[in-house]
């Protein structure tokens, strides 16, 4: 699927983007965490998460017992949608038809991962699986259905970096880390 993926161009995305990146990770996970778009680093390394944001995810997953190795992780739009600064690339949000032109990948991802229980990483990840109504805040704490599959909202590590406060951006990872343990309880629970 990702050899596929490389040449795609449902969308115009692809034509200022440096490469499509696939998801990651396990092929069998039980959990499998959909983010919204790779980032500048992650353009440039082909690589979901690898940025500052993964490295807030790598900690959380630590902290509930899970390393990359243990779940399958990716992003609902497979290009980096971005507007020049500068010399800076930065982050635009895509938009609904960017992301319903990748949903066939992101559905042929789910599909062949087959995971116990997806982890939704902010809006615009939960926006393309349930639709334009879907709002993280609302969706945060409850166990959602997703086709037969167990979903958990969550926020987007980004958010916890876009906070200027310590303590509260410690409360925003504190609640990261919270998701995450239920969804590991979910999946555990499922799995028996």
């Amino acid at each position: 699927m990702a050899r596929e993926a490389a040449g795609c161009q449902n969308c115009d995305l692809y034509k200022n983007a440096t490469q499509t990146v696939f998801g990651r990770g396990a092929t069998d996970a039980r959990l499998i965490l959909v983010g919204e778009q790779p980032g500048d680093q992650e353009d440039k390394a082909g690589e979901p998460f690898v940025g500052p944001a993964g490295r807030i995810l790598d900690q959380a997953l630590a902290e509930v017992g899970l390393g990359r190795d243990d779940v399958y992780i990716t992003n609902a739009v497979k290009h980096f949608k971005w507007t020049a600064k500068g010399k800076r690339r930065i982050h635009q949000r895509p938009s609904a038809r960017e992301a319903a032109a990748c949903k066939p990948w992101l559905e042929a991802e789910l599909a062949a991962v087959d995971p116990t229980v997806i982890v939704i990483l902010g809006a615009t990840a939960g926006q393309a699986l349930f639709g334009s109504k879907f709002r993280v805040g609302a969706a945060r704490g409850r166990v959602l259905d997703l086709g037969g599959r167990a979903a958990i909202a969550t926020i987007h590590p980004s958010a916890v970096l876009r906070v200027q406060e310590p303590a509260d951006r410690d409360e925003q990872y504190a609640g990261l880390v919270a998701d995450l343990r239920r969804a590991v309880e979910v999946s555990e629970k499922e799995n028996r």
